[in-house]
């Protein structure tokens, strides 16, 4: 159950991590396996990032486990400051704004959807021997999927001219590497970022949230 809570002026930092309860228990997750990856030995660490992937094995193997621990894992530990500044800039105030069970319906969707499609594409490329077969035990874990799509929702949130600019440089910064010669997790991005997009039906007759929720 949801209850409202009035703000706390005086502890802005726990209104905040209250007021987006689902991206700061994802960032402590991600916190917690990228301290496991940092301190294992180099071989546990391949075996841990091939066993929480979700590229084509995995999927084939364990779908349902590949597509959810991929979700709580980054390659590199070095990135999560800056995933966590992401998370704080994109996944927040999306939360804050949707509500938790909006904001977490649409970063699902993009991250099962973008992972699916990129990898089934991955494979048609396989099977036509226009990419190697070691491909498909690439390593496929990360948040970026998620991310891209809170980005694209979050372009309903700017008033005005804003709102296009915005958009122009999504469109830019996600489409430009897809359009000369890709990858397959930019194509995934392409698809999250879609995700987002088209979750607008999810923004309307929100109601605005002036006061953080507490889940009990």
């Amino acid at each position: 159950m949801i209850e409202r809570t009035d703000p706390e002026p005086s502890r802005p930092l726990r209104s905040w991590i209250r007021s987006s309860p689902g991206t700061h228990i994802w960032l402590l997750i991600i916190a917690v396996t990228s301290v496991i990856v940092a301190i294992v030995p180099d071989q546990t660490e391949r075996v841990l990032l091939h066993r929480n992937s979700s590229n084509i094995h995995q999927l084939v193997q364990y779908p349902v486990r590949a597509l959810l621990s991929s979700a709580f894992w980054i390659e590199n530990p070095a990135s999560l400051a800056l995933y966590a500044a992401l998370f704080e800039v994109f996944h927040a105030p999306v939360e804050r704004w949707l509500g938790t069970l909006r904001w977490l319906v649409i970063v699902a969707t993009a991250h099962v959807v973008a992972t699916l499609i990129s990898q089934r594409v991955l494979l048609t490329a396989i099977q036509d021997h226009r990419a190697p077969r070691s491909m498909a035990h690439v390593v496929d874990i990360g948040v970026s999927y998620g991310l891209a799509a809170s980005i694209g929702v979050l372009t309903y949130r700017l008033p005005g001219p804003w709102r296009w600019l915005y958009l122009v440089g999504v469109l830019a910064f996600f489409g430009i590497p897809l359009v000369t010669g890709g990858t397959f997790t930019d194509l995934g991005h392409a698809i999250a970022l879609a995700v987002g997009l088209l979750s607008w039906p999810l923004t309307r007759h929100v109601v605005p949230d002036e006061t953080p929720p507490r889940f009990t």
